[in-house]
């Protein structure tokens, strides 16, 4: 029965409230506890199930300005902390869309790269690396352009049929736009996302040929066939290198059909794989803590794009960061500005220089930066990883709890300080201290991060057993934010079919309970770690196998979790498990 009730789920859709009934039905009707499981037989998952075919999705476009002028006063989403109609508690929700480890696994949203296996310098100055730059000295045919704004660019295709969008630097900021994109792009992956292939490139005028029935739409805002004066003319607004060349960043056009962004709330109803509400994904949560380290202010909607991809012969959507112009002090028109990792507009700092009468000076007003016009405002010393936030109010972000965000920093820890100058040297800077100071910079914000949230939770990490002991990496004392300490373990046994624990009497150390090397295969224990504050803990999760005891499980502790409820509409933990079913709520 229960593998039926599992093959139902699994082919359910996504009708809300209606698939918990056919649920709940089913087991009443099989009077089995087989669906209350905690672990199965091959968790955790380290990659999504293989996706449900997409026949077609449609292109659908978001408001530059929605945003803006709607989030501050009721941010959509399901949000923590928010109280519901007819509810007199505040609802939080846990991160969804993970394994049983608390981990992302591989898929359409992201993949586990450098802090799960360290990336070589080839690597992080590769990126995605699927099609490379343009070639450098065939001509480039323009398909499209456009000449408004300061800085105007180009869709072009070389002699090898590759598309790409190409772009400027504002002419008294060279370098700024198209090194932060270039740059900011191999970090994002790094970190795991899926995004664009971007790199800096150098051509001279006579390598753009206009396609015959090119359009250009001119300042009149009228349509017509593009000319080479118009090339000219977009020209003047760039600037040029020592040699007379120009200077871009080309963005290759990514496979498969544009769907337009995605919301950071939700889900797509034209998408059957795309069962979590994206402000409950902990890689959109986390994504809070990587833009604060890159200075990605400008971490909207509108900057991400869906793709109707096709691999091995089956078509979904493949979830993409894009545009990495507004990052490390690049406002992509100009230099940034110096409230960045503010909101545009906060009641609370409204209220704050009101009632001050302007004598509450901001923390951001304090900033000094460097005379580096190819950098822009980008600094480390005022940066306050616990305080930074975009320009716009985003729900995924909003919804960040301290899992989310040691999830996020330990990542960002994992890049070292050599990785960040391979990294770096891709924005190709010509002043070697403008280059500097991006590395210092970057370096600096990194321990930050680290410091700021491996506080909010007990930062151990890859849990293992070695010699009949459990064994971990304590994170906080590896990058040197603590000397090392002890940690105290009690141990239990754990019913999986009941989701019950049984304490062990005497069984408190890091090494395994006596006798467990005599339980038999898939025999379940749980050791409760803490230290010093009881209230940070982690509960880890062993299962008895053939090559021995195998850590399978991890769920972390805070300050103050005992205090969330969830909602009652949703299991409280959406596992990788649950993502198969097709249960939730969709936008």
């Amino acid at each position: 029965m229960a593998q039926i009730k599992k093959q139902s789920r699994r082919g359910m859709r996504k009708h809300g409230g209606t698939s918990w009934i056919l649920v709940l039905l089913l087991l009443t009707l099989s009077g089995s506890t087989g669906t209350a499981k905690k672990f199965y037989a091959d968790d955790p998952l380290w990659r999504e199930p293989p996706p449900r075919r997409v026949e077609s999705a449609k292109f659908r476009s978001l408001s530059d300005y929605y945003e803006f002028l709607v989030y501050p006063f009721a941010p959509p989403g399901e949000l923590n902390g928010r109280k519901p109609r007819g509810s007199a508690e505040n609802l939080h929700y846990p991160a969804q869309g993970v394994n049983t480890l608390g981990e992302v696994p591989d898929g359409s949203w992201y993949e586990n790269r450098n802090y799960y296996r360290r990336m070589s310098k080839e690597e992080i100055q590769t990126g995605p690396g699927r099609v490379g730059p343009p070639a450098a000295t065939g001509s480039w045919r323009v398909i499209s352009a456009k000449n408004e704004g300061v800085t105007p660019g180009f869709t072009i295709v070389d002699e090898n049929k590759r598309r790409y969008l190409l772009k400027f630097d504002p002419l008294d900021s060279k370098e700024m736009a198209t090194a932060a994109d270039t740059l900011a792009a191999r970090l994002f992956y790094a970190l795991g996302y899926h995004v664009p292939e971007n790199h800096v490139v150098h051509f001279t005028r006579d390598q753009l040929l206009i396609e015959p029935k090119t359009k250009f739409r001119g300042p009149d805002g009228k349509s017509r066939a593009m000319t080479e004066r118009d090339v000219t003319e977009i020209l003047l607004k760039v600037p040029k290198d020592a040699d007379g060349k120009y200077r871009g960043s080309v963005s290759s056009y990514l496979p498969g059909i544009p769907l337009g962004p995605h919301r950071y709330f939700g889900t797509r109803r034209d998408d059957p794989n795309d069962v979590v509400p994206h402000e409950h994904r902990r890689d959109q949560r986390g994504l809070w803590v990587h833009c604060a380290w890159l200075g990605h202010d400008d971490s909207r909607a509108v900057n991400s794009l869906d793709m109707l991809h096709e691999e091995d012969g089956l078509r979904y959507v493949k979830h993409y960061l894009i545009d990495f112009g507004s990052t490390l002090g690049s406002a992509s028109v100009r230099p940034n500005s110096p409230r960045s990792g503010n909101y545009l507009f906060s009641w609370r700092e409204a209220a704050a220089r009101t009632f001050t009468l302007g004598l509450n000076v901001p923390r951001w007003a304090r900033a000094n930066y460097p005379n580096f016009p190819s950098v822009g405002r980008f600094e480390w010393k005022t940066f306050e990883p616990l305080d930074w936030r975009p320009e716009y109010v985003n729900p995924a972000f909003e919804n960040a709890l301290p899992d989310d965000a040691f999830w996020a920093a330990k990542q960002v820890m994992a890049l070292s300080d050599e990785q960040i100058r391979w990294a770096v040297e891709t924005g190709e800077y010509t002043n070697p201290a403008a280059a500097a100071w991006v590395v210092e910079c970057l370096i600096q914000r990194r321990d930050k991060i680290g410091r700021a949230f491996f506080a909010q939770v007990l930062p151990l990490d890859r849990f293992r057993v070695e010699n009949g002991a459990l064994r971990f990496d304590d994170l906080g004392a590896q990058h040197g934010h603590y000397p090392a300490r002890e940690y105290k373990a009690e141990w239990s046994h754990f019913d999986n079919d009941l989701d019950k624990a049984s304490p062990i009497a005497g069984a408190l150390g890091l090494q395994l309970p006596p006798d467990t090397a005599s339980e038999r295969l898939g025999a379940f224990l749980m050791a409760r770690l803490f230290g010093d504050d009881a209230e940070k803990d982690i509960r880890v999760y062993l299962r008895r196998e053939a090559a021995g005891w195998q850590v399978i499980g991890v769920e972390r502790g805070w300050v103050g979790k005992s205090k969330l409820r969830f909602a009652d509409t949703r299991p409280p933990h959406l596992t990788q498990r649950e993502m198969d079913t097709g249960l939730a709520t969709s936008e």
